[in-house]
């Protein structure tokens, strides 16, 4: 079974058709990346996916989008859906918490109690974002004192704290230097043992080191989608071939 799938699924803003007869699927256990020229509607995608896309005003949408089998139009409780379905976007977000707040924020809202728990929410996450070692003597402090790198990853724990099946990631390292960058793919690369991650990202290296299959979209609509070797070394469609070689976009 997929993890995701978009069936003949188009989104507009108004009138303005962002997403255009999208069919596309994503595997579990493996990362694909999602690259196209800015405003061709890769974020909108990532969006649709848990939700959120709907909070804007003007959006509608048309088709199917499954997660994990089950249309997301027929969940009622929103919420759950995004438990699923967790999203971590460009810009480092550090909630004006603590550390450990930060991470258990998502535990806490879907009624996690028990202090036991929590303290082992807390470790775990920030162990699969390899910072526990890093602060775990300041747990309580504020994690707006954390470097921009150090955020990322701690937006990504406290996705990971909620234990979704699926991560969305927005140009997760476009803010960040080399160092952080490498360890957050890294990451990336361990996290889809056991989750689907689905990345938009505007660096191609970044596509190549560390996706399974590459989607390249323009103009709201999917041209190809394939496995990331192949994509690069010998597309199919002649916009991908242009695309990847830098002649457009």
């Amino acid at each position: 079974m997929n993890a995701v799938e978009l069936i003949d699924f188009n989104a507009y803003y108004g009138s303005k058709a962002v997403l255009q007869n999208i069919n596309v699927e994503f595997s579990p256990n493996s990362i694909t990346a999602i690259i196209g020229p800015s405003g061709c509607g890769k974020t909108t995608l990532l969006r649709s996916i848990n939700r959120t896309a709907e909070m804007e005003r003007g959006f509608k949408s048309q088709g199917d989008i499954r997660v994990l089998g089950k249309s997301i139009k027929e969940v009622r409780n929103v919420s759950a859906l995004r438990r699923q379905v967790g999203m971590v976007y460009q810009t480092p977000v550090a909630l004006p918490l603590s550390i450990r707040e930060n991470v258990l924020f998502g535990p806490r809202y879907y009624g996690v109690k028990n202090r036991s728990d929590l303290d082992a929410i807390t470790e775990k996450s920030l162990r699969q974002v390899a910072l526990w070692d890093e602060v775990k003597d300041r747990l309580k402090r504020p994690a707006a004192q954390l470097s921009g790198g150090q955020k990322q990853r701690l937006a990504i724990a406290r996705a990971l704290a909620v234990e979704p099946r699926v991560l969305l990631l927005d140009e997760p390292c476009s803010s960040l230097d080399p160092a952080s960058t490498g360890l957050i793919e890294d990451l990336l690369t361990q996290l889809a043992e056991e989750l689907c991650i689905i990345i938009v990202t505007h660096n191609l290296f970044q596509a190549r080191r560390i996706a399974n299959e590459t989607a390249f979209i323009m103009d709201g609509r999917l041209i190809e989608k394939a496995p990331t070797q192949k994509l690069f070394a010998s597309p199919d469609k002649p916009e991908t071939r242009g695309f990847v070689s830098g002649l457009f976009g």
